[in-house]
């Protein structure tokens, strides 16, 4: 799978080295509002969008619906998989999409994202506490993202050729995140040291 179009840049992604391109971020804005819909909902505002890798057209979409269900299992992510995978009429045709995420997904997600096959992840804002591309673990790529201990021996058996790029709109992405929790703890919901 490939990622979408390169025609633009944007400012954080440039800063990290990567290329990104108009469809990239038309996608993470649509995937920033589904972060806001959850953040209105009370839940923790992450947005994810899956696309067609070679079309750009829009498969499906979800958010964090954590709270609202009592699945603590329910991030946009692993969402976002199990709906594209009905739509597509199997999970083996999710190689052929791209996974776009306000934030880089948790080892659950980092996980479910290899076993699933999907075929390409762009991510917004890191997640310094238990983000599974190199901010916390190295899951979803081996090269210079995470420590030696945390890096894959060898690329994953069913996603040896996923693509990731992180940085898309990440300034946006991570301020979402920054003002929910700080609203949060502004009415006693959760202590100092929540994420």
């Amino acid at each position: 799978a490939r990622l979408m179009s390169r025609a633009s840049n944007s400012a954080a992604a440039a800063a990290a080295g990567e290329d990104v391109g108009v469809d990239d971020e038309r996608h993470m804005r649509r995937a920033l509002e589904l972060a806001r819909d959850a953040a209105s909902a009370g839940e923790v505002p992450i947005g994810a969008v899956l696309v067609d890798a070679e079309t750009s057209t829009v498969i499906c979409e979800a958010r964090n619906t954590c709270e609202h269900s009592g699945d603590p299992t329910a991030h946009a992510e692993m969402t976002l998989i199990q709906e594209g995978a009905k739509k597509l009429g199997g999970w083996r045709a999710l190689q052929r999409t791209t996974m776009y995420v306000t934030l880089e997904p948790c080892a659950m997600c980092a996980g479910a994202i290899l076993q699933s096959r999907v075929g390409g992840v762009v991510y917004g804002a890191k997640n310094t506490l238990l983000g599974g591309d190199g901010s916390w673990v190295s899951m979803l790529r081996r090269d210079d993202v995470g420590t030696d201990d945390t890096a894959p021996k060898h690329p994953h058996a069913f996603a040896p050729n996923l693509e990731v790029r992180s940085g898309v709109l990440a300034e946006d992405c991570g301020k979402i995140m920054s003002d929910f929790f700080k609203h949060r703890r502004t009415l006693g919901v959760y202590g100092d040291d929540a994420v």
